[in-house]
């Protein structure tokens, strides 16, 4: 049998609330049982706030200008929960590569951008080995809040295919460098280890799939064949 709240020590605390923190839950909610799984609303004199529909494809601006503008002020984006950091790209227009990763982590909110602490230093390391520098490069990321814990759902998933899309025909790359399995998913249909190897076009522009920088300072032994992915970028042919 587990033993009671009372006898846990305190490293046994620690490590439980860190299992809560890691499956985003970092918020006391109440003190009381809820049903999280009842419709919101269900319950008699319940308030639900409106809805604020982010736009259809169609709707989504038409030039780069509106676009970032929309993107620094729209509400109803996916994951702008409360509380959620708004993390904005990085870069200019018509950028020689145009890096595309999941959304924001920790660090990357730490330093107000789509890749940050040492996963864009090891970025960086990568675009100089294809012989680019970070001004020659534009960085976004799927959904531009982070939230700690948060996991992309399929609908949410969709949203952000939209609009990347988008993103990507009003930047103009050069090149599209997709870094992770999300990006993968939702711009080429396929996983990261189907999608890598490949050249695939996203709004007509040469795109490839490979690690996102902070899986690959996990696991160094991945960066050679993210090595490959790059050669295979910067390809002219």
């Amino acid at each position: 049998m587990a033993a009671s709240t009372d006898e846990l020590t305190h490293g046994e605390a620690a490590k439980l609330l860190r299992w809560w923190l890691d499956a985003g839950v970092d918020v006391a909610i109440a003190e009381e049982p809820r049903n999280w799984l009842k419709a919101v609303g269900a319950s008699r004199g319940a308030q639900v706030a409106p809805e604020i529909a982010a736009p259809s494809p169609a709707e989504l601006p038409a030039d780069y200008e509106s676009f970032r503008a929309w993107l620094e002020t729209s509400t109803g984006l996916p994951l702008d929960h409360s509380g959620a950091r708004r993390i904005l790209p990085h870069g200019l227009p018509g950028a020689r590569i145009m890096l595309l990763s999941d959304i924001p982590a920790r660090e990357d909110a730490a330093d107000s951008q789509p890749i940050g602490g040492e996963a864009w230093l090891l970025a960086n390391r990568m675009l100089a080995a294809i012989k680019l520098t970070p001004d020659d490069a534009y960085s976004a990321s799927l959904a531009c809040f982070h939230v700690p814990g948060a996991r992309l759902g399929d609908a949410e998933l969709e949203r952000c295919g939209e609009i990347a899309r988008r993103h990507v025909a009003l930047v103009k790359p050069e090149r599209l460098l997709l870094f992770g399995e999300a990006p993968a998913r939702v711009l080429l249909g396929h996983s990261l280890r189907d999608a890598r190897g490949h050249v695939h076009k996203v709004e007509g522009v040469r795109t490839v799939a490979t690690y996102h920088p902070r899986w690959l300072l996990q696991r160094p032994a991945d960066k050679a064949l993210a090595w490959r992915d790059l050669l295979l970028l910067m390809d002219e042919a």
